[in-house]
């Protein structure tokens, strides 16, 4: 009876045992995925360049090289500090170094897969106790000087793949790693870029403002010599002598702003903040910004690397609980060594000085207090949070695109109504000199078209600015460029 139930039961523990210890299989977290963003009004046709880059919506290959999407800008300074900044910058010498230390750990894990054989040669000399040897104590004993030589190896069999669940994690890990490297090479290109519109956008409004400041001299020239020919009142003068101070004040804040740009892109660019100057370089219109095409959301998941570094981290994840679930089950070790001991050096590879050694263990928890179950959910716990890392990471990067396609959509709007008020702007302050200068209309009156025109370049300025920053950030939101032709300003060393 004992045997029928133990012929029964044993097949039953043994395919539980299998079915526990498995690592569980991958399987991919359902996210919402939209079939076009709404913000989109670019045709997903190839669009040209103005440098003649093509571009087109990307296809889901992840491992495909990024392009080097800032020659679209057709800028050489632009490319040349991308290019210093890929070289030099600190932070992303730290992530390539943690793409170094994540393959290395995987060569680590990778090494439990084959046997371990080592070699070992030695002498000793000693002084053997009396009685240790059987003998009365007191007699007399010699030193003896003894040689060894031996080689060893061993080797884990892995019976419920906790080794391959390691080294799948231990790549994954690299994968992560390897993913965020791209990531942050993305961002250090995007952040020069977008540093350097800033820098110029603001040359291009301390030219507005510094215009601003050389009419309102010339305002209080001519006022200061009508007022002393009597001709107008101080109240002219006062107000005249009050724009100039603060245009100029105007003039300072914005030369305090270039300054802050200028020491962030020395940062970027691995420089002391000290020793960097960056020349005048006033961005005067945006008619050669490209039209970047968003291309298809799901296209997004596999370009984007950050949410491919989530992806990968979800996959280490999944392997771990099959490395914490192979931890609560046997583990068998075969092991062999073989060698010779003799009293002299040269006896030691003497045949019948051969000495060899077979050995099998097989070894497994009894009694460990809940901590391999504890380090089961720890792992499955981990799993989870991955997983809401990877779905956040796709819903925010479906916001920023769509962000940034609204924003364009926004500021080309803007822009076309700020370009119409420029031509009326100028035009009333043109007439407005003249009706003054006739006499026909008062200095409050001039002054409020010169004002507004002021404005209005300002804002012109700012919008030219803010679209060619924004045009980057949708580069940097959809991934970066995918031209297959092109390949990355700085790659890792495979090894």
């Amino acid at each position: 009876m004992k045997s029928m139930i133990a012929k029964g039961v044993a097949p039953l523990l043994a395919a539980l045992l299998l079915t526990a210890c498995a690592t569980p299989e991958f399987k991919q977290p359902a996210v919402e995925t939209p079939t076009a963003f709404r913000e989109s009004q670019v045709p997903t046709t190839v669009v040209e360049g103005v440098d003649g880059t093509r571009w087109k919506p990307a296809q889901p290959a992840e491992a495909q090289p990024r392009g080097q999407w800032w020659l679209i800008f057709n800028d050489p300074a632009l490319t040349a500090l991308v290019d210093e900044a890929s070289a030099n910058n600190a932070n992303l010498a730290v992530a390539a170094a943690r793409v170094k230390q994540a393959r290395a750990i995987a060569g680590i894990a990778q090494a439990d897969r084959v046997p371990q054989i080592g070699v070992g040669i030695g002498a000793q000399r000693a002084r053997p106790s009396a009685l240790e040897s059987g003998l009365p104590q007191g007699t007399p004993m010699q030193p003896v000087t003894s040689y060894s030589a031996q080689l060893s190896a061993s080797y884990e069999v892995d019976l419920f793949g906790r080794v391959a669940a390691n080294v799948a994690a231990a790549r994954g890990d690299a994968a992560t790693s390897e993913a965020n490297f791209r990531s942050v090479l993305l961002a250090l290109q995007a952040d020069v870029a977008q540093t350097y519109f800033r820098l110029r956008a603001l040359d291009a409004e301390l030219d507005t403002v510094e215009r601003t400041v050389r009419l309102r001299e010339e305002s209080v020239n001519v006022n200061q010599r009508r007022f002393d020919l009597g001709d107008i009142g101080e109240f002219d003068l006062s107000r005249a002598r009050t724009e100039l101070a603060t245009a100029r004040a105007e003039a300072i804040g914005l030369q305090r702003e270039r300054a802050n740009a200028e020491h962030a892109l020395a940062v970027l660019l691995g420089k002391p903040a000290s020793n960097y100057v960056a020349g005048r370089s006033p961005l005067l219109d945006a008619t050669a910004l490209p039209t970047i095409p968003a291309g298809l959301p799901s296209s997004l998941l596999e370009r984007r690397p950050d949410i491919v570094a989530a992806q990968r981290a979800m996959e280490a994840s999944n392997a771990r609980i099959g490395v914490a679930r192979g931890a609560m089950f046997p583990a068998l070790t075969i092991s062999a060594a073989g060698g010779g001991v003799g009293g002299a050096f040269s006896d030691v590879f003497r045949w019948s000085s051969r000495s060899w050694v077979l050995g099998l263990l097989t070894s497994m928890p009894i009694i460990d207090g809940g901590r391999n179950r504890a380090n089961v959910e720890r792992s499955e716990a981990v799993l989870e949070e991955s997983v809401g890392t990877y779905r956040q990471s796709v819903l925010t990067a479906f916001a920023e695109v769509e962000d940034n396609l609204a924003g364009l959509r926004i500021l080309s709007g803007q822009a076309g109504e700020i370009d119409a008020a420029l031509v009326s702007a100028r035009r009333s302050a043109d007439l407005a000199q003249k009706l003054y200068d006739a006499g026909r209309s008062s200095y409050l009156e001039l002054l409020d078209a010169q004002r507004n025109l002021a404005t209005v370049e300002r804002t012109a300025v700012q919008l030219r600015g803010n679209r060619a920053v924004t045009t980057v950030a949708l580069v940097r939101a959809l991934g970066g460029g995918w031209d297959a032709g092109r390949i990355d300003g700085q790659a890792v060393a495979q090894n």
